[in-house]
């Protein structure tokens, strides 16, 4: 469920025309509903009632500030992959004790900036960024909590370009090799072993990828038992899917009781570990939607083209990903002719498109959004072809806020330095 929905015949975000805030804001112009984020965070929140778990939003969806602070203020940790990750979540108010240093390619000064704040652990991907981590630690006469990222070799049933728990992808050391690690990292002074990691890709549609995890990775926790390493917790990924065309992908409640009934017998072995879910695009995806504005139209003998002001650089997924993307119009145009459509932008490439083959009333001047933009979206955003970014608002019921103005063409070039 959203809050963007037609009033009259005229899409509204919760209590404010969509045409308005074009009219006032301009496009290309990305949307977000308070109300809708909020409701996706309870959801997860609800899924763990009465069990000991942890909600850590995936920043890389979405890390538009006032989204963060929003989503710091309802309680919950954070998933970075980056040093400017770091510093937006705590420039957005949060509690680094809730936060999880995950990627593949942790600096010096990222893993010395994490370890001066205090986060609650690096998901290490490597043996060589072990030993990093150890070395900074060591440095700063700290000691780093960390978690192992585990390749379990699970096929997640989803694009190849986010497919991230195969032997074929860079992240996360092999389940082969997990233990030999864990052992190594229990006799490192400036290490501290506090949990162990898995995540599998994302857009993930079904549960089973999920479990298939788990039951691979229980004999590994009970082998770390037996060899004296307790866990403190126990990270199951993000990854789950959103609603973009027909996809059913389970709810978090879902997803949440099928993981604690495949780890009820290794509770009742070693005891109950904390489980951390990182959640993205399943909470911010659907909170957002993309306005933009049809500039012309054209009939290449007999190919029509809804030619529209915004580009790959503003929403890549479907050039990139091959995304499919629900486009809607802004208000019902039933006196214009129904049409099969290409939906491109302005970019000098034949990959600019929002979406092709898509039947629509539209004429030129007439507003169109694509739905689910709220993840990887604007955070994918670019100033190709030097086309400024976009402007985003937060809609809270009746109110609007700007929360990331427009670019202008003096911002293109700001840290650009002419020849003397």
């Amino acid at each position: 469920m959203d809050f963007f929905s037609y009033k009259n015949g005229e899409l509204y975000a919760e209590e404010v025309p969509v045409k308005q805030l074009a009219q006032t804001y301009g496009t290309p112009l990305y949307v977000y509903s308070k109300a809708t984020l909020l409701r996706h965070v309870e959801a997860f929140k609800n899924a763990f009632a009465g069990r000991n778990g942890l909600v850590c939003y995936a920043v890389k969806a979405n890390s538009n500030l006032a989204l963060l602070q929003l989503l710091s203020q309802q309680d919950i940790g954070f998933d970075i992959v980056s040093g400017g990750e770091l510093a937006r979540v705590i420039a957005a108010g949060a509690n680094p004790s809730k936060v999880i240093f995950s990627g593949v390619g942790k600096t010096e000064e990222e893993i010395a900036m994490a370890l001066e704040v205090g986060i609650l652990c690096f998901n290490v991907e490597s043996s060589m960024e072990l030993d990093r981590i150890n070395t900074v630690a060591q440095r700063l006469g700290k000691v780093a909590p960390i978690s192992f990222r585990i390749n379990p070799n699970v096929d997640a049933n989803t694009h190849p370009y986010i497919s991230t728990g195969l032997r074929e992808n860079k992240f996360g050391i092999p389940v082969e090799h997990a233990l030999d690690e864990y052992l190594r990292a229990s006799k490192m002074e400036h290490v501290k072993i506090v949990g162990l990691d898995f995540h599998i890709g994302s857009q993930l549609t079904e549960i089973s990828p999920y479990i298939d995890a788990i039951k691979t990775l229980k004999s590994l926790i009970r082998k770390l038992y037996a060899a004296g390493i307790r866990l403190h917790h126990l990270d199951i990924g993000g990854g789950l899917g959103v609603t973009y065309s027909v996809e059913a992908p389970p709810l978090p409640n879902e997803l949440l009781n099928a993981a604690y009934a495949e780890l009820q017998d290794l509770f009742e072995d070693v005891g109950e570990l904390q489980i951390v879910v990182e959640p993205g695009r399943s909470i911010v995806a659907n909170a957002g939607i993309f306005a933009y504005k049809v500039e012309f139209t054209k009939d290449n003998l007999g190919k029509n083209f809804a030619i529209v002001d915004a580009g790959m650089n503003d929403n890549i997924r479907p050039s990139l990903y091959q995304a499919f993307m629900n486009i809607i119009t802004v208000e019902e145009n039933p006196d214009t002719e129904l049409k099969l459509y290409d939906v491109v932008g302005p970019v000098c490439e034949t990959g600019d498109f929002q979406g092709k083959n898509r039947q629509l009333r539209v004429r030129p001047g007439d507003l169109l959004v694509t739905r689910g933009a709220g993840a990887y979206c604007s955070a994918m955003g670019s100033q190709y072809n030097s086309r400024p970014k976009c402007a985003e608002v937060l809609v809270d019921g009746d109110k609007v806020h700007l929360i990331r103005e427009r670019e202008t063409y003096e911002d293109l070039w700001a840290k650009e330095k002419l020849l003397g």
